[in-house]
């Protein structure tokens, strides 16, 4: 074994108390960073996978139409009002979704034929957002299929799949006919395939979901999309997508970010509050390193004096006590992953959901273990530079004398 870790594990051995002590403090320290980022990487994902879930990440659209200015002989007429916004087709949509599902971080694209209609049953009327999807292509934007809870999704020829509210309202169920009815004075019947329940009341009263050409035809599409819906590989890029496919494409792409800014300001005031306390958890434990450390110097300066007498470089004495601080960042860690682990995996067991989920989720990882033990061994060098550099210092007669 080297001679500065000879001598170093011996520091450590020779202050047992203060060396248990100072890991101890470290383990807390560790454990509270990987209690506090499993729980709010947790509570993240769950919030935006619930959030998120039933909704795509990126929305294309055509661009909203604008009123032009008259003229009124030398004069522009000095009101203009906004015209109302009329349902419309993208322009060239298989190309623009060709474009965009060779994007990179693009995992999905799917079209969509989306507008307002009426559900008719019997003398049972209830408004409803008309979505023609395709069935594989949209299942991997918004995957329905785990949400059923009866039937199937299935949207082929006349089928429809709605949600639970709306087959309670309408006393309806999988078998069922269902007279789908538009502004426009178009219907049709269709047979109800599936009931689905995505967590969200008015949703499942309003969403019917039936084949692209079904509802090309009731809201007088035909051959055309009125939105491409979008799947990222990884959210918080969506804004940056967005403004590529726009920029691309020409058409207007809003991002999750934009239309859930709320949100968006929730998960960022997270993470800040979680960094915050990190840091300050990571000030005290570099504080108490080095005081422990520096009490070490103290204690051990007449010995520190005859080595340096007996040939040994200052190098060598920073050496020594840096090989100390990072020894007790990593064993601290090692402690502190522990602990931390066991305490995120308790407090996720105490409060569970209707469906079995835990209330407060935790996210674990080898990623979140590396990360900690390299805050608290890299914390742990560090903090041993001040008082290596007081070591160094010391002149070997006067503390061999008054030592």
């Amino acid at each position: 074994m080297p001679f500065t870790w000879l001598v170093a594990l011996r520091f450590l051995r020779e202050g047992r108390f203060q060396t248990l002590l100072i890991l101890s403090g470290v383990g807390v320290g560790v454990g509270v960073i990987v209690f506090l980022s499993a729980l709010i990487s947790g509570l993240q994902t769950s919030l935006v996978d619930r959030t998120l879930g039933t909704q795509p990440h990126i929305v294309m659209r055509a661009p909203d139409d604008v009123v032009r200015p008259a003229r009124q002989g030398p004069a522009v007429a000095a009101r203009l009002e906004p015209p109302a916004q009329r349902l419309r087709s993208i322009l060239a949509w298989q190309q623009a979704l060709s474009t965009v599902r060779a994007l990179p971080g693009v995992t999905a694209a799917a079209p969509i034929v989306g507008g307002a209609a009426f559900a008719v049953r019997g003398l049972a009327n209830r408004s409803v957002a008309l979505r023609g999807v395709d069935g594989p292509s949209y299942a991997r934007i918004i995957d329905i299929e785990p949400r059923l809870v009866a039937g199937a999704f299935d949207v082929s020829g006349t089928r429809a799949v709605i949600g639970t509210e709306l087959a309670k309202d309408l006393g309806i169920g999988v078998g069922d006919k269902l007279r789908i009815e538009t502004p426009i004075g178009r219907s049709d019947v269709f047979l109800v395939s599936g009931v689905f329940d995505v967590g969200n009341k008015d949703l499942n009263l309003r969403w019917v979901f039936v084949s692209l050409r079904s509802a090309q035809t009731l809201l007088d599409l035909v051959g055309g999309v009125s939105t491409i819906e979008v799947k990222v590989a990884r959210i918080f890029d969506a804004e940056a997508i967005a403004g590529e496919i726009s920029g691309r494409t020409g058409l207007v792409a809003e991002s999750w970010m934009r239309l859930n800014t709320q949100l968006l300001v929730g998960l960022r005031s997270q993470s800040a509050s979680s960094w915050m306390i990190q840091l300050f958890v990571v000030v005290a434990v570099a504080l108490g390193i080095a005081s422990v450390l520096v009490v070490s110097v103290v204690q051990k300066s007449r010995e520190i004096g005859i080595l340096k007498a007996m040939g040994t470089s200052t190098r060598q004495v920073v050496r020594i006590f840096l090989i100390q601080g990072a020894l007790v960042g990593l064993v601290g860690s090692v402690a502190g992953v522990a602990f931390g682990s066991g305490l995120a995996l308790f407090f996720a067991s105490l409060a569970k959901n209707p469906d079995g989920s835990a209330t407060f989720p935790v996210e674990l990882g080898p990623g979140l273990f590396l990360a900690a033990a390299a805050v608290a061994t890299v914390t742990g060098l560090l903090s041993a530079v001040a008082p290596a550099r007081r070591a160094a210092r010391l002149d070997p007669a006067e503390v061999i004398r008054y030592g």
